[in-house]
């Protein structure tokens, strides 16, 4: 991997990371594309941690007292009742899907699910299951001619039922296209939670699914065709931007919808798919290079 694709890449990571559009998709399509050799799983991996820690400086106030409530409640029982200290749990429940899921169908993800025929599907169907959550928040929040308003959740109400359920959701985007703030958000919305909430927990189950993908797949890094230097380098450029669209997206979503994203994910996947059965790109493009 040369230095120019190595900030490409890190520049696609930390546009798409935060976005509902799937950046394990992205870098594999954007490889393909300029007809670069697939970054694979262990580049996106550890090229997220630069983008986890753009999550890690941009919630630090709220990380903070999350994590110090769930300390002192290891040994102060009055303290388990505290909602930061429940966070802290919540997010350690939301974990276990992706981390049991990603152990056992590592082969897949390195793999199978890198095909571009599935990408494109998993683009469309998501940016469809995102538009109707998306959609259906929008009527509890306006109302219509014949009904109030309805009142969403907020992450005080969180439990472990649906902690779990946002991780399975966020496991989804093992497969590239899905998109892990897609999934979590929609998997949110369908639940009835607001926007913000859906979008904030999403960011913060991420940390540490994403921190512990990143060192599991640092002794792959410097095998094949990408080396330390390149990947380096894109993960302090993912960093970077990553920052500055998390900053730009959680104040977007308090008033937008997300129909933009869907558009978007729908017209990208049937163009996939018009540019591999016309035979413009190969679903394995790349792969043996990689």
């Amino acid at each position: 991997m040369s230095w120019f694709e190595s900030f490409v890449l890190g520049l696609v990571q930390g546009l798409t990371e935060f976005l509902p559009i799937s950046s394990s998709a992205h870098l594999r399509l954007t490889a393909a594309f300029a007809g670069w050799h697939d970054p694979g799983a262990a580049f996106t991996a550890i090229t997220q941690i630069g983008t986890e820690a753009a999550v890690l400086i941009y919630f630090r106030k709220d990380i903070v007292r999350i994590v110090s409530a769930w300390f002192r409640s290891l040994t102060d029982r009055s303290m388990r009742s505290d909602h930061d200290a429940q966070m802290g749990w919540l997010v350690i429940v939301g974990s276990i899907p992706i981390g049991v899921l990603g152990v056992t169908f590592k082969d897949q993800i390195e793999g199978p699910f890198r095909n571009l025929r599935l990408i494109a599907t998993t683009l469309i169907v998501m940016g469809i299951v995102l538009g109707i959550a998306d959609r259906l928040a929008a009527r509890d929040e306006v109302g219509g001619k014949h009904r109030a308003g309805k009142e969403r959740k907020t992450l005080k109400e969180l439990g472990v039922k649906d902690g779990l359920i946002f991780g399975f959701c966020q496991a989804m985007a093992l497969i590239p296209g899905v998109s892990r703030s897609g999934a979590t958000i929609s998997g949110g919305l369908l639940m009835g939670y607001t926007r913000e909430a859906a979008a904030r927990y999403s960011f913060l189950l991420a940390i540490p699914a994403v921190l512990a993908s990143g060192v599991f797949e640092l002794k792959d890094a410097g095998e094949g065709h990408v080396s330390w230097g390149p990947t380096i380098f894109a993960t302090v450029i993912a960093f970077g931007v990553g920052y500055a669209v998390i900053a730009w997206f959680m104040k977007f979503i308090t008033t937008k919808s997300f129909m933009p994203f869907v558009i978007y994910r729908i017209i990208l996947g049937i163009l996939l798919f018009a540019l591999v059965g016309a035979g413009v790109l190969s679903p394995h493009a790349g792969e043996s290079a990689g």
